[in-house]
């Protein structure tokens, strides 16, 4: 008579004592975490991805509406003489849309982590899955949708007569980079923005000023006090260095940008650990 193996269910034991106090142990669980919610992942987000545009006329449109019309707004201003612009070695309509297009690829990623959370609040209460699976389906989404403003930053590129070179091919690097960077401050965000919607609200607002302190909009003042925010502002060799590898011009903050890369990682690292010690205890007190 033939037996067949059960197979083995994976057994979780709670204790007291606070993860932080084994951090290798910690480090294992979240990585065995993130494998074992990929699947689960992509479900979500292929889910959400069919779900975007539902209902909407303009579709896919969307991913640059607001780009086009920031862009339209500010050759306006500029040419009516009422802000003064500094040359930005490309033109100016091109400069602006780029800029806008990437930093709606970190804005996206910023509040990504929130937004899934608070969306997935049902699920995360009733069902013991890797809560992982939640930010990641969010940067999936954020993602492919970045993906997409790459085709249409092409298309753009090409329109205005510019010709890439070779470093074209880094500039998906460049948008992972920046993706990773609002990732990494969502999930630093997210403890708290469960808890008080104040900072769901604040986001947008903090991302707009935190925009006009980067070269998305103006290039970097040569002299002055917003010239050195703008030199030290992390944001501002990721934005550079993404756009000059797209229209082929020379990465002025190549240094820099590794720096920030690193940091990023960091950050990265700090703001999965926080989100994966504290969600069980916000789960448990919004249940």
């Amino acid at each position: 008579m033939e037996v067949k193996a059960q197979q083995s269910t994976p057994v979780h034991v709670y204790t007291p004592e606070a993860e932080l106090h084994h951090p290798l142990v910690l480090l294992r669980g979240m990585f065995t975490d993130i494998g074992a919610s990929r699947s689960l992942a992509w479900s979500l987000a292929t889910r959400d991805l069919r779900a975007q545009y539902r209902g909407s006329v303009l579709g896919f449109l969307w991913a640059f509406i607001t780009p086009l019309v920031s862009t339209a707004l500010w050759l306006f201003l500029s040419a009516t003489g009422v802000v003064k612009l500094a040359d930005t070695g490309m033109p100016y309509a091109l400069y602006v849309f780029s800029g806008t297009m990437l930093w709606q690829v970190f804005v996206e990623a910023l509040n990504s982590p929130l937004q899934q959370v608070n969306a997935a609040r049902a699920m995360l209460t009733k069902l013991n899955v890797p809560r992982e699976a939640v930010v990641l389906a969010g940067f999936i989404k954020v993602l492919v949708n970045a993906g997409v403003k790459l085709l249409l930053l092409l298309a753009a590129v090409l329109a205005f007569g510019v010709r890439p070179d070779a470093h074209l091919l880094l500039v998906p690097a460049g948008l992972v980079v920046l993706a990773t960077a609002g990732l990494s401050l969502g999930l630093l965000l997210t403890p708290v923005g469960m808890l008080y919607s104040d900072v769901g609200r604040s986001i947008p607002l903090l991302a707009q000023l935190l925009m006009y302190l980067s070269p998305v909009l103006f290039a970097v003042p040569s002299t002055g006090l917003f010239a050195a925010v703008y030199r030290w502002n992390p944001m501002s060799p990721l934005v550079l260095n993404t756009r000059a590898w797209l229209t082929g011009m020379d990465a002025p903050q190549a240094g820099y940008y590794l720096v920030v890369v690193a940091g990023i990682a960091l950050l990265l690292l700090l703001g999965w650990v926080l989100y994966r010690i504290t969600m069980p205890i916000l789960i448990e007190h919004l249940n």
